[in-house]
């Protein structure tokens, strides 16, 4: 049987299950990280710099997830600051100037919504990165490997093609931001996961995400290894796929990707 949305949260919050940092040197190699946003420091809750891929020179930008409380305060448990999203877009438009191919990593329960955050504009930052990655001249690919939650996941989720892991979650709300709202009771998350279609599943259903990337039995903290061969096979399928389509219909085709989502029918 099909495992519940509620029943893949608790796989992706293994604490051994493998974070960005596991998966770099898995996938690319010559990884060479680059720092700051040029306006006021450099947020630890994203990675990104330049690597190969089969050859191929690509930029990668990612949430950063630890796996203990040092790892987890250090990059403020993947909740990045307004410097994080502009350090992001900083090198999405030098991948852009030099023809390489974004490849960005969703690991995150939401943007940080801290005094600080905000003081520093947390919200112009992610609303300008939802505009640029919208019409950035090159290939843009991204990858949920655990929780993708609300504008701090879409700010690296505007895209050509977004795939997600089998027990990937992607929502425009956390279930226990949920519940709060919708029912007063922060307690019913369990009952407000399982009915928000939040899972890879549902979302390629809905025409969100395009591509699930399976994972080895009983979640990715099972076999490293197959994991990063898997999202890698998918990588190199979708490089291929997105290599040759002209610029004019690559932004065309982006465009209608996201006007297309919450369409429906009575």
């Amino acid at each position: 049987m099909e495992a519940t949305a509620w029943e893949r949260m608790e796989i992706i919050r293994n604490k051994n299950r493998p974070t960005i940092r596991d998966y770099i040197p898995l996938i690319f190699k010559d990884f060479f990280e680059l720092h700051g946003d040029r306006l006021f420091g450099d947020d630890h809750a994203i990675i990104g710099g330049i690597a190969s891929f089969q050859g191929q020179p690509v930029t990668i930008l990612a949430h950063v997830k630890g796996k203990n409380i040092d790892e987890n305060k250090d990059a403020n448990f993947a909740m990045p600051h307004p410097e994080g999203y502009r350090k992001a877009l900083r090198f999405a438009k030098q991948a852009e100037k030099f023809r390489r191919p974004v490849i960005c990593f969703v690991d995150t329960p939401g943007a940080f919504c801290g005094i600080a955050a905000e003081e520093r504009g947390q919200g112009e930052a992610i609303a300008k990165n939802l505009l640029e990655f919208s019409r950035l001249k090159t290939p843009v690919i991204t990858i949920v490997l655990g929780e993708g939650g609300s504008g701090g996941a879409l700010a690296l989720g505007v895209c050509d093609e977004l795939a997600m892991l089998e027990n990937a979650v992607y929502s425009v709300i956390s279930p226990r931001g949920c519940a709060s709202i919708l029912w007063k009771d922060a307690s019913r998350e369990k009952e407000a996961a399982n009915i928000l279609k939040i899972t890879a599943q549902d979302l390629v259903k809905l025409g969100v995400a395009e591509t699930v990337i399976p994972e080895p039995a009983g979640g990715a903290h099972n076999n490293y290894g197959q994991a990063a061969e898997n999202i890698s096979d998918y990588l190199e399928d979708a490089l291929n796929r997105l290599s040759d389509v002209p610029e004019e219909t690559m932004l065309e085709r982006r465009y209608h990707k996201f006007r297309k989502i919450g369409e429906f029918v009575e």
